[in-house]
């Protein structure tokens, strides 16, 4: 049955194979360029020019990393699509099911060596997809602290098996009850982008409760942030990271040492148009703001967290798709 399993399958696993092997040597000279570059632009950066060469190299590598995340998130999508949704689905279209499962081997073992097999491949591909991409992006994630972003968190470290296991039997259990190749990929596309929308902007930030503290407005802060913003009521901090951290505001009101707001009227006299100068002169004003973000700290526990969360799913439909193809297919 395992040598059956591999001779239905070799064609995936080698397209897969190679696919691999092209990303792994696209990040591997992605990740040499980017630590060379944080050496250069960020550690050994000119002291004139640290504010600009840091900026530039964080909006260099920001569209390639941001690419291949997204990519690497919609890898176990195809999956479920590609592997999943045809494994139950194309043997029930065609009728062949009859054939296959009135032989010595029954249903419930045919299934099973299926979802172990192909299951721990599509695991495998993902998980060092996964591994070269954080590795590569690695200096850049330390240095912009956007681990916790919807699209970096879902391409590091361990969440991507389980977006992985969770796809691949998403497919076969919809490819179960549809009975229809091309309508289960179909649903299987939109449950999994659904899905992939729902948890990172609805789910992910409630799994811990945030951390709220003072920052003062001083040179390393505003080189962490993208710019300052005026509006009728005061003074903000637009785009404000901590080293490592998910902020969940994208912008902070700046306040006075007092704590009344730090107005448009008393930031006139820094505003001179030299972004280096302006940003010099509030860092003397003895300013603050208040930021909320979930700690550093905190990446393995959420990453662990939404991990098992997927392979609980994974198990449920795994349970469920034993069930049924005992029971109800005929």
């Amino acid at each position: 049955m395992i040598w059956l399993t591999w001779r239905q399958f070799r064609t995936q696993a080698i397209v897969a194979a190679i696919a691999l092997a092209a990303l792994a040597a696209f990040l591997l000279y992605l990740g040499f360029e980017i630590r060379h570059d944080y050496t250069s632009d960020v550690v050994n950066c000119a002291p004139d020019d640290c504010t600009v060469s840091r900026r530039l190299f964080a909006d260099r590598y920001q569209a390639p990393t941001a690419i291949i995340s997204l990519l690497l998130i919609a890898v176990p999508g195809l999956i479920g699509v590609f592997w999943g949704a045809p494994l139950v689905a194309r043997e029930l279209e065609t009728r062949t099911d009859r054939l296959v499962w009135n032989q010595s081997v029954t249903r419930r073992r045919w299934l099973g060596v299926k979802l172990g097999l192909l299951g721990a491949v599509a695991v495998a591909v993902t998980g060092g997809y996964s591994l070269l991409l954080t590795w590569s992006a690695s200096r850049y994630d330390q240095w912009v602290g956007e681990r916790f972003a919807a699209s970096n968190f879902g391409a590091r470290g361990v969440v991507p098996l389980g977006y992985a296991a969770f796809a691949f039997v998403l497919g076969v259990v919809v490819g179960l009850l549809v009975r229809r190749t091309v309508a289960s990929m179909a649903i299987v596309v939109a449950l999994y982008t659904i899905l992939q929308i729902v948890v990172p902007t609805a789910i992910r930030a409630h799994l811990m409760a945030p951390v709220t503290t003072t920052v003062a407005v001083n040179k390393e802060s505003l080189d962490r942030a993208h710019g300052l913003g005026m509006n009728q009521t005061g003074a903000r901090i637009m785009g404000y990271t901590m080293p490592n951290a998910w902020s969940t505001d994208s912008v902070q009101e700046i306040y006075n040492a007092d704590g009344t707001p730090y107005t448009a009227a008393q930031n006139k006299t820094c505003m001179t148009g030299d972004m280096a100068g302006d940003f010099d002169c509030l860092a003397t004003r003895n300013l603050h703001f208040q930021y909320t973000y979930q700690p550093g700290s905190r990446y393995w526990p959420f990453q662990w967290i939404e991990l098992s969360g997927y392979l609980v799913l994974t198990a449920l439909l795994t349970g469920f798709s034993f069930w049924w193809i005992r029971r109800r297919v005929s």
